[in-house]
């Protein structure tokens, strides 16, 4: 495994280089943006509007889970809301600092754009409820994602493997030929289940003991050629 981007190979493409994968699946939250900031703001926000106090601790632990997960610890801190409600009032504080200022995690917009000029099909795959999801993606100066599987459309949140499944099945592809890129332990866990090759990109999270086949410290730099690689040598790995 390797720990960090230092150890990919960056060197020229050459006739003998990987195939690119069938498909790329993206997680959005920390991976695509840094909302993780927004998302605790607007969930200290509505805990105190309810006279309680939320915590950083509180926070780190819903990095990465589901939404209806969210809104059940909040209920738990006093906020006295329908989950739904709690759901989309979240998204819509989140959507609104989106719009004030869109904060791309490093190397990610890049290779969004590069993965679509190589003709790569691509899709976003989190647990954000689908109008979040799009807004996001409306930010993007090409229209990169050929799908998009968000909460509100699968029965069973990340770990659970459905959301990545689902993605293969909507592509149409063999979801042991695609490469998910996740952020969080949850994640990778759930990309893991699903049969996809697996990049973990660190953040907030520690992911040494994910499950990620490959962990990077940042996708600065990275090319759809170190995507294939990645694929073509985890692939190797497991028929040896």
């Amino acid at each position: 495994m390797r720990p960090d981007r230092d150890a990919v190979d960056l060197s020229p493409v050459t006739e003998s280089s990987p195939a690119l994968p069938a498909a790329v699946l993206w997680d959005m939250d920390g991976t695509i943006v840094d909302t993780e900031p927004y998302w605790m703001r607007a969930q200290e926000k509505l805990v105190e509007s309810y006279g309680g106090t939320w915590t950083h601790e509180a926070a780190m632990t819903l990095v990465g889970s589901g939404l209806d997960r969210s809104a059940r610890i909040l209920q738990e801190f006093g906020v006295d809301m329908p989950a739904d409600e709690i759901i989309q009032l979240l998204s819509t504080r989140v959507m609104e600092q989106i719009s004030e200022h869109v904060p791309w995690r490093p190397g990610a917009l890049e290779l969004l754009i590069a993965l679509h000029e190589r003709g790569v099909p691509q899709a976003l795959v989190t647990m954000s409820i689908g109008r979040m999801a799009h807004h996001v993606a409306s930010f993007l100066p090409a229209d990169v994602f050929s799908t998009v599987v968000s909460a509100d459309v699968v029965t069973e949140s990340k770990p659970h493997p459905e959301a990545y499944l689902t993605a293969a099945a909507t592509l149409g592809v063999d979801i042991a030929q695609t490469v998910a890129i996740e952020d969080s332990v949850t994640g990778v866990t759930s990309a893991v289940a699903a049969g996809a090759a697996v990049i973990g990109v660190q953040h907030l999270l520690n992911l040494d003991d994910s499950g990620a086949d490959r962990i990077w410290s940042t996708l600065a730099g990275v090319t759809p050629d170190d995507v294939a690689s990645v694929l073509a040598e985890v692939r190797t790995e497991q028929s040896a």
